[in-house]
């Protein structure tokens, strides 16, 4: 179950004892929202097995009704979830295959785990997916297909539609990763260049029974947009994504393979995504069994067993980083002065996931950059702390989760000649942030259900 590694550091760096104080508590509501993320856990409780009868939120299945049961799917918890899954199945799979990150650690007896590569895709991610076609068009009408999905499917699962070679795609990748874009227009792009996402994999499974169990890591679980919806109707087009490459200047730099997919499409020259009303999906039954409500939810309950008064602010948080840190900052200050939102001692949580436009040089991630804005705008308070890391323990390119501050880090930088205003300018929020000692560090947990941020004030 995933921790924060370097916790007791992070808690000595608070410079008086107010601080100490409120980096414990910010940090506990954290690690408690990991473990309400872990997807053994999740599976587990959301899964029940009597009599031959799966039941899932509502949907019962009579496995006696099944010749074969087939696994597949991908995302950066769908090892741990596949390891849950053999745990209420047993012997009933026949046969499965997900791709996973390089690095799992999880085992299974039945369900191959095939590493790949995120967030840039690679030659082995195809392999993987296109042996997960075998496996599901070998499925018939009284076959059931159970897909595991969770976040950091898209890049996992890269199976190129027409002649998109996985350079062409890695390459796409990389500029839309910089640009800015959200994770829904990023999607938007990576369906319609796929034979597998945006409602493919169920087209290739039909007739077989789906039934889709989703870790969502895009803010608002749109079933379409997370790990770009294999499984279901596609609501956007091929003019869409077109639209996407050229919001962001990336139309003309974009490889000739991938123009030429996406202006087929438009021209009607190629099919489009499976849509809603496509008899593919009647027989498709997809299930959120965890997001990031659960655990912003459950970083808020923490605070309120510790004496917070505390409050769950949003799960739906998006913007650009800099500008959320600048807000949560002045949500603190607000909180010090008039004890809006809440009283005063308080705990803010806002989950969701932001978006970084990068335009510098330097190293950081989403919640990194976050923590460095909030980070000068907090004044000299005290007592007051904001922490905010990636679920799944990588933020950015980096090594760390997220990051930590409070109303001393802008003098302990000063003591140590660092100039904020020049980090930030160029991205460089992992290189500040490290040299103060308050990066978090999770390593890889196994899950991924977008970020979670916290404000305390004492």
């Amino acid at each position: 179950m995933a921790t924060i590694e370097n916790k007791e550091q992070l808690i000595s760096n608070g410079e008086t004892r107010s601080n100490r104080k409120a980096r414990t508590l910010a940090l506990e509501s954290l690690e408690a929202a990991l473990i309400a993320a872990d997807p053994i856990q999740i599976i587990k409780s959301k899964l029940s097995l009597k009599n031959s009868t799966l039941r899932v939120n509502g949907y019962s299945l009579n496995l006696t009704k099944f010749k074969n049961i087939y696994v597949v799917g991908g995302g950066k918890a769908t090892g741990a979830m596949a390891y849950a899954l053999e745990q209420v199945l047993g012997k009933r799979i026949t046969k499965g295959l997900v791709n996973v990150p390089h690095g799992t650690k999880s085992k299974t007896a039945t369900i191959e785990l095939h590493r790949a590569s995120h967030p840039v895709p690679d030659e082995s991610g195809a392999e993987g997916t296109r042996r997960m076609l075998e496996i599901v068009e070998q499925a018939g009408q009284s076959d059931l297909v159970i897909c595991l999905i969770s976040g950091g499917g898209s890049s996992l699962m890269p199976l190129s539609r027409g002649n998109i070679s996985i350079n062409d795609k890695k390459e796409i990748t990389n500029a839309l990763l910089k640009c800015g874009a959200t994770i829904n227009e990023f999607n938007t792009v990576r369906k319609h260049i796929s034979d597998f996402k945006g409602g493919w994999l169920a087209k290739k499974a039909y007739p077989a029974t789906i039934l889709n169990l989703i870790l969502s890591d895009v803010v608002g679980d749109p079933l379409d947009f997370i790990a770009s919806g294999p499984t279901v109707p596609d609501s956007t087009t091929f003019g869409d994504a077109v639209t996407v490459l050229e919001k962001y200047k990336l139309w003309d730099r974009t490889p000739a393979s991938i123009r030429k997919v996406l202006s087929d499409g438009e021209k009607g020259l190629i099919p489009e995504t499976p849509k809603a009303g496509d008899e593919a999906f009647k027989k498709a039954h997809n299930v959120v069994v965890g997001n990031n409500r659960l655990a912003s939810l459950a970083a808020c309950e923490h605070s309120k067993l510790r004496g917070l008064n505390s409050l769950l602010l949003t799960a739906i948080l998006e913007g650009e980083a800099r500008q959320v840190g600048t807000v949560l900052a002045t949500i603190a200050r607000e909180v010090v002065s008039s004890g809006n939102p809440v009283k005063k001692p308080a705990c803010i949580v806002a989950g969701g996931e932001t978006t970084v436009t990068v335009t510098g040089k330097g190293r950081g991630g989403r919640n990194q950059e976050i923590a460095l804005a909030a980070a000068m705008k907090l004044g000299d308070m005290d007592g007051v702390v904001i922490a905010s890391l990636a679920t799944d323990g990588v933020d950015g390119s980096t090594d760390a989760a997220g990051a930590i501050v409070d109303g001393k880090t802008l003098a302990r930088a000063s003591r140590k000649g660092l100039v904020p205003e020049r980090f930030l300018a160029d991205n460089d929020s992992y290189n500040f942030l490290s040299k103060l000692g308050d990066l978090v560090l999770t390593g890889p947990t196994g899950t991924n259900v977008n970020d979670v941020s916290v404000i305390i004030v004492l």
